[in-house]
Parts: structure tokens; sequence; C-alpha cells
């Protein structure tokens, strides 16, 4: 692309953001790591995956166990979603924070923090479950939520330390296990909170953070030293921090409470006011601030531009989809439709669409490289468009049901390893933790609109005497998930031709 082989040149050429990337610094940082300890550094990428993977599980294990939950708490369906919502939110709040920290600070050291806070929120939702404490799992869960900046710093790390010829399978991979987390995280936790108990559950959380934790301290111990902190560059942007996360706050707590307190009160409203008036200053604090915490350089251009609107289009369609899978697969067959699954059979049929992420993430780094990442996410965009399709009217056998979410998982594999290539090839190595945390947050924010949108299409089926859904409802959600698909297809369109999933060199 001309505008990355700009990029790559000025970077070559030493230039202040980042020009460094492979120059004598970060070379001799890698090269060090690499070389000189090729033990530790062989573990780096199971590591990186690891952590990425326990952070997407801990923000989705509490979906299909949320009415054991709730039963056990003895509060509303509309106050257990706040165990969704709290994550969420702190999620959406550090994770623009850390990225841009592990740019000019270091990126192991703050992996580290991320990864603490799922350990210590994790033990703290075990004992506020144990003793049916709702009001302590919700504050666990902020202290979870606070794990979701380790997804930029994984990446910030994996463009330091591995290899070129590497580095496209690495970031297809990572960006893989958004989805496969997110995917075991529904399919495991209704099934071993029922078996095990929902405080347990968080303790094998705990468990599987602590490992993360022992894998990061393998890694070299200058693995996150940067050449921006060795130029003196300027702090962390406070305003901007404060007013990205509270702009981001207000609208993800509009858009998943909205149904709740309805769509046209003036809660609602007022949050989606207030986002829009913090979005705006938080722009012109930004073009004016030394060192941004989000430098506007990142979202200019049509590549950058179009990138960033693809993976909030095809967020919203993948994450409705999962969202409504598990309630049509647990559907009492008397209704008309669905499989009456328990828990455990709703996992186990979730779980190929996880393997099917898996195993496309490598396949999607291969087509990127040949094809342009253009062609990869198209690919994936309409291949779910098509499964999403056949969800809402070929569903009458379970295996259908199970064949349709295998094939939106290979979708969702290729369209998110290629928007993960696509943001790190588009940024300088210096900001690489925080353009990929701006796609983080875009994701999640499309997930979040995708998913009220569904439940609002489902909702409405409702019977006026009460009962389950109609199946229209869930027909109708799936095709509009189905045409969101459609509509990232056409955004791919838009994405240079050619584009690869080679970093800036």
């Amino acid at each position: 692309m001309p505008e990355q082989a700009r990029e790559g040149a000025r970077g070559n050429a030493g230039r202040n953001p980042g020009g460094q990337g492979r120059g004598a610094g970060a070379a001799r940082g890698a090269g060090s790591a690499v070389g000189g300890a090729p033990g530790r550094t062989g573990l780096l990428v199971p590591v990186l995956l690891l952590a990425a993977c326990c952070v997407a599980l801990a923000q989705t294990v509490v979906v299909t166990s949320l009415p054991l939950l709730q039963r056990q708490s003895e509060v509303s369906a509309a106050t257990a979603a706040w165990l969704l919502t709290a994550f969420m939110l702190a999620s959406a709040v550090v994770t623009p924070v850390a990225g841009r920290v592990g740019d000019l600070f270091g990126y192991r050291p703050v992996l580290t923090a991320c990864l603490l806070c799922l350990a210590a929120g994790s033990a703290l939702a075990a004992v506020a479950a144990h003793a049916s404490w709702f009001g302590g799992m919700v504050a666990a869960r902020v202290v979870q939520g606070c794990s979701g900046g380790a997804f930029p710093l994984a990446f910030g790390l994996a463009r330091r330390l591995v290899p070129a010829a590497r580095l496209g399978g690495v970031v297809a991979a990572l960006s893989a296990m958004f989805g496969v987390g997110g995917a075991l995280g529904m399919a495991l936790g209704g099934p071993l909170a029922d078996a095990l108990g929902t405080d347990r559950l968080f303790w094998l959380l705990l468990l599987l953070a602590a490992a993360a934790l022992a894998g990061v301290r393998t890694l070299p111990a200058d693995a996150g030293t940067p050449a921006g902190r060795r130029e003196g560059r300027p702090g962390v942007d406070l305003p901007g921090a404060l007013l990205l996360a509270a702009a981001l706050s207000a609208l993800l707590l509009g858009i998943t409470q909205g149904r709740a307190w309805g769509w046209g009160s003036a809660r609602t409203l007022g949050l989606g006011a207030a986002a829009v008036l913090l979005g705006a200053a938080f722009a012109l604090v930004e073009r004016r601030a030394p060192a941004p915490l989000v430098d506007p350089a990142l979202l200019r251009g049509r590549a950058r531009a179009v990138t960033h609107l693809a993976t909030l289009v095809v967020g919203a369609a993948m994450f409705s989809a999962v969202s409504l899978m598990p309630q049509f697969l647990q559907t009492p067959p008397a209704a008309g439709y669905g499989f009456g699954a328990s828990a455990t059979r709703t996992g186990l049929a979730v779980i190929p669409m996880a393997v099917a992420m898996v195993l496309a993430a490598p396949f999607a780094a291969r087509l990127s490289a040949r094809c342009g990442g253009r062609v990869t996410f198209g690919a994936g965009a309409l291949l779910a468009a098509l499964a999403l399709g056949a969800m809402g009217t070929a569903n009458g056998h379970l295996w259908e049901f199970t064949l349709e979410g295998t094939l939106l998982g290979v979708a969702y594999g290729l369209a998110f390893a290629s928007l993960g290539q696509l943001v790190v090839a588009s940024a300088d190595r210096a900001h690489t933790g925080a353009a990929t945390a701006i796609n983080v947050i875009l994701r999640t924010v499309g997930g979040a609109v995708g998913t009220q949108v569904s439940a609002v299409l489902v909702t409405a089926s409702v019977p006026g005497g009460g009962g389950p859904p109609a199946e229209s409802g869930y027909a109708a959600a799936f095709a509009v998930a189905a045409a969101t698909a459609l509509l990232a297809l056409l955004l791919s369109r838009l994405m240079p031709a050619g584009a690869a999933a080679t970093a800036p060199k």
C-alpha cells in the first residue's frame, strides 16, 4: 500500500513516532531477546495467546450462567445483566490507556498489571459468588474488566519481538483469540457452573490468570522497552484519558441499558448526548496535546477509516448472532422451534464454532499474504452473511444449526484475523498499542450495538400473554445480522486493493 510504504520509509529514516521501528534500538531489543534467550522467547507466542484467551473468556464466562447467578443472588434479570455491563465498561475505559502506556513505557509491565487485575477480580468474584453477594460480584467484574488492556499490549509485544516472517500469523492468531475466548466462555461457563458451582467457575479463571502471569514473567526483561521511552517523550495524556473514559462509559451504558430504561427515556437520551459532547471535547484535546492518548493520525486516511468502520459493522453482525445462539438452542421445542438444550448441550453446540475460529486464523494469515487483507476480510464477511441467513431459515435440526455456527466461526476467524493484521500494518511500531486499542474498542461498541438490536427484535415478538418469543423474532434478528455482514462486505470494496498484512519496515 502506498501509504504504508511511505510510513515505512519515514520509519527507516528515523522519524519520531516510532521511526526507530526496525532501527538500531528496536533491533537490539528484539535481537537480543530472540537471539540471546531462545528458550525464554520460545514461549512468547503461547504466552500471548493464553493471556488474550483468558481475558476474552473472562468477559463471556457469565453469559450462560447468568440465570443461575440471578437465582443465587435473588436479583432481577435486568440487574443480573450488570455482571456483563460492568466488565464491558471497565474494559473499554482501560484498553486505550493501557495501549498507550505500553507504547510509552513498555508492554510487559502493563500486561502484568492487567493480568493481576484479572486474578484479583476472579478471587473477589469467587468469594462474592460463594456468599451470594451480588454487589461484590459486580465490583469484581469491574476489576476483571481492567484486564481488557491485555489485547493491545499483546499486539505490541508481538510486533516488537516476533520475526517479520512470522508476524502476520501471530497477529492473526491474537485477533482470533478475541472470538475464540469469548466462544469458549459461553460454551464452558454454564456447564462448569452447573457442575462445580459459580464460585469455582471464578477460581478456575484465577488459575488461568496465574498461568498467564507466570508465562509473562518468562519473557525477556527488556521485552517491552520501546524507543519512545529513551527519546524522553511526555507522559500519558491524562485529560484525554479522562475524557475518553467518560465518553465511552456514557456510550456503552446507554447502549447496554437502553432497552431496560427505555430508548426514549431521559437517562438513555442524556447518556447519548453526553457521549457526543464528551467525544467532541476529547477530539479537541487530542488535537492540541503534545503526546495525545490517541494520535489523530491513527484515524486519518481511507485505509484506516474504512478498516475501523468495517470493524464496527462486522462486530455488530457477529456478536448479535453469538448472543442469539444460546437463547435459540435453549428454547423448548413446544414453542415451535428450538431444541430445549441444557447449558451443557448448548456449550457442546458452540464449541465447534470456537474450534473453527482457531483453524481459520492461520489460513487467514496465508490468504492475506497472498491476496491482501481486503480479500480475506471480504471472504469472512460474505461467509458470515451466508451463515447468518441460514441460521434464520434452515434451523429445524440441531446438526444444521451447529454446522451454521461452525461456518460463522470460520467467517469470524477470517474477518477479525485480517482486521488485526491491517490495523497493525497501518500503524508505526511506537503506536501499535494505541492503534490496536482503538480497534478493540470498536469491536466492543459494535458488539454492544448488535446485541441490543437483536434483543429488541426478539423481544418485540413475545406474545401479549407472555411466553417464549415467536420464531419470527429470531428470523428477523438473524436477517438483520446477515444484512449487516453484507454491509461489511461492501465496505471491504473500499479498502485499498492488495492491502497486505505486513508491518511497516
